[in-house]
């Protein structure tokens, strides 16, 4: 593709991105429904009516989502997040991006396996791939609606703080599951597993830890604005790739870690740390933004011709098993926890669990080798759009409906 097209479109990208947001608050719908609506329409209208091959394709949206925008997204979201708050609900927030992750993940891929009831075409590897991916929580466009109509911080920290952990505990678990569906069947073992995921899961951290002590020392340095902005982006970036490709451990929990111990370490309300936040902010807003675009521009007609069944069952399985992970763990928690989390709150929970970036990314990293590929990528894709044009708009009137408003 000439350089100059290249530059052209991303130009596309991020007109089409700041366009669409008064849009979308015009019509009262997230940001992000906006953007893969347009990302469709523009896509089909070059393709169809001007002829053109945008050039987008599966392996490529793949690698810009996880070499590109997933460790803006990853640490962004963990350098912003209140600690203070997240400490405080440390407990029920890792209770559901682990076991309430690991529980959405096996009870989802069950209702997928006999929900599709073919076993040669789909089988318990697969069914148990799409229930990991599925699983991965992605709460921009809900916490922004939280923010703008005054709910409790707490509600904001408790999904942020689960999408957090929970995207990073998905993905080592699909990342372990899809290398097992690509290894010989007699190497196939739980016990290799289990091993690959705490040695993936763990070694991250500890990538991510060193990039963030590291990070804090160099901060002690300056306190000049684009210093720290370099150091931060470093970080990020730096914990993602040493991590993801060049000891083969988790990226996201690198970024993830090096996030949360270098956010400990700087005040962001003023001076510097204004200038950083205000970095993030801005390449959060573009990476964020670029995704659902990029979503739009590769949907095909396809997905909902060939695998339309397979999206209502997997958009039935996921909330069914968010709903009881969630009610479920939640109610039994709330029994020796101090500050128990109310029903309403669970409710908004459960509803506000969306799919994005990390869903989308992973389906696109399956091997078209593997015969289920498509109908994973395309229950992803339906899903995603489901929270994006159902659930995401419908939020607001939850928020009033369960009474967790406070103005």
């Amino acid at each position: 593709m000439p350089i100059e097209f290249i530059v052209a479109f991303v130009v596309l990208l991020l007109v089409l991105a700041l366009a669409t947001q008064p849009l979308a608050a015009r019509l009262g719908m997230p940001h992000t429904s906006v953007l893969v609506i347009s990302g469709a329409g523009v896509a089909y209208f070059m393709t169809l009516g001007l002829g053109i091959d945008t050039g987008l394709r599966a392996a490529n949206f793949h690698d810009l989502i996880f070499y590109v925008f997933l460790p803006v997204l990853i640490f962004d979201a963990a350098f912003k997040i209140p600690l203070g708050e997240l400490s405080r609900n440390l407990t029920p927030v890792l209770f559901l991006a682990i076991i309430g992750m690991l529980l959405t993940t096996s009870f989802s891929a069950g209702l997928l396996y006999y929900g599709i009831g073919h076993d040669t075409g789909f089988p318990w590897l697969a069914a148990l791939m799409a229930g990991a991916l599925l699983a991965a929580t992605d709460p921009v466009a809900v916490v922004a609606q939280l923010k703008t109509l005054g709910a409790p911080e707490r509600l904001g920290v408790l999904l942020e703080g689960e999408s957090l952990f929970n995207d990073a505990t998905a993905i080592v678990l699909f990342t372990i599951l899809l290398t097992l569906a690509t290894m010989p069947e007699a190497d196939v073992t739980i016990a290799v597993g289990v091993f690959k995921f705490f040695q993936v899961f763990l070694g991250g951290g500890l990538i991510g830890a060193a990039f963030g002590l590291a990070g804090r020392a160099l901060l002690k340095l300056s306190t000049e604005g684009t210093y720290r902005v370099a150091v931060t982006l470093a970080a990020a970036y730096g914990s993602f790739l040493i991590a993801e490709a060049v000891l083969h451990v988790s990226g996201v929990m690198g970024s993830l870690v090096a996030g949360l111990v270098i956010a400990g370490a700087m005040d962001r309300n003023e001076g510097a740390g204004s200038q950083v936040d205000f970095f993030w902010s801005a390449l959060a807003y573009i990476a964020n933004g670029s995704v659902f675009l990029l979503m739009g521009f590769t949907i095909t007609v396809a997905m909902f011709t060939e695998r339309w069944l397979a999206m209502l069952i997997a958009i039935a399985a996921v909330l069914a098993a968010r709903a009881a992970t969630t009610f479920g763990g939640l109610g039994a928690l709330n029994l020796i926890m101090k500050q128990p989390v109310p029903l309403p709150y669970q409710s908004v929970m459960v509803w506000g669990g969306l799919r994005g970036a990390v869903t989308l990314g992973l389906a696109l990293s399956i091997p078209i080798e593997l015969d289920y590929w498509f109908t994973i990528q395309s229950m992803a894709f339906g899903l995603v759009l489901f929270t994006l044009l159902v659930q995401a708009p419908s939020m607001p009137w939850l928020i009033r409906r369960v009474g967790v408003i406070v103005r």
